[in-house]
């Protein structure tokens, strides 16, 4: 049991699959500390990053888009990153079109802040982007309201099936020109916290991803409360593209790409300010 006098974190995360998934441990107590006791609070990823900003929460999920906008305030931790190795957010539109062909669309987007958009802006700079909530953003494609989508999520998995034709795999597409994995989202920890705390904070979430892994079917079961209606063996190939080693651990390769992603941001004039990626253990 968490002592009296443990010190209560507010963990702030996206209802998504992935991220239940790797929460489950902390989130159902099977994994705890004397230290730290945790106060999950669910919000969806752009809201979470905009409030990252005023350093609302002890620890939250963001996007990597936003860590230049927080890095004041917050330190990345080396457990919890969403990693698209070899994939990622996609752009798809009604009809087959070739990449090409985004110059001047109107692209449904998911949040100004994501990484999916600043992967976009990076392949295509020149296009009108719409923001849509991203569970809208097929509906938004289907009813003509835009020209394409930038898809996150598990529509990354269902827009064939929807009668959808996929102009470009973002997540490929860095890959392949960068030699790289595309990190999506990580979490971020106050800088303010006693050293102490952010390492015990660091050590427990590695063990909460270590324990979903581990007991893949009990956490799967868990995650799946939150994965929007969607057939378990999808939300289980979601969790499994994006829980994988390097949500254990960055390692080197992890801010590696964080750090490439986010200069060329800044050299294309889509990121303020430049930032030296820091992450926490």
């Amino acid at each position: 049991m968490t002592s009296a006098d443990s010190l209560e974190i507010v963990s702030a995360h996206s209802p998504d699959s992935d991220d239940a998934f790797m929460f489950y441990g902390l989130a159902t107590k099977k994994v705890r500390s004397p230290k730290v006791s945790f106060r999950h609070v669910l919000e969806d990823i752009e809201t979470l990053n905009r409030k990252a900003m005023e350093g609302q929460y002890e620890l939250s999920a963001i996007s990597y888009h936003a860590y230049p906008y927080v890095a004041d305030k917050y330190v990345l931790m080396a457990s919890g990153s969403s990693i698209g190795d070899g994939y990622g957010p996609m752009i798809i539109a009604l009809r087959p079109m070739e990449p090409e062909e985004l110059k001047g669309k109107r692209i449904a987007i998911p949040g100004k802040l994501t990484t999916a958009y600043l992967a976009a802006k990076l392949f295509q700079p020149d296009f009108e982007a719409v923001v849509v909530p991203f569970d809208k953003i097929t509906s938004a494609v289907r009813e003509r309201s835009v020209d394409c989508g930038l898809i996150i999520h598990e529509a990354q998995l269902t827009y064939d099936h929807e009668g959808f034709h996929r102009m470009v795999d973002l997540g490929r597409w860095f890959k392949t020109t960068y030699g790289l994995p595309l990190p999506l989202g990580g979490n971020v920890l106050l800088r303010k916290l006693d050293p102490e705390i952010r390492s015990e904070c660091c050590r427990l979430m590695r063990e909460s991803i270590q324990y979903a892994l581990d007991n893949r079917e009990e956490a799967l079961s868990y995650a799946l409360q939150f994965a929007r209606d969607m057939e378990p063996r999808l939300a289980e190939k979601f969790v499994g593209m994006y829980v994988n080693h390097y949500t254990l651990d960055a390692g080197d390769l992890v801010p590696k790409a964080a750090q490439k992603l986010l200069d060329l941001g800044f050299e294309a004039g889509l990121i303020s300010q430049r930032v030296e990626v820091e992450f926490a253990r």
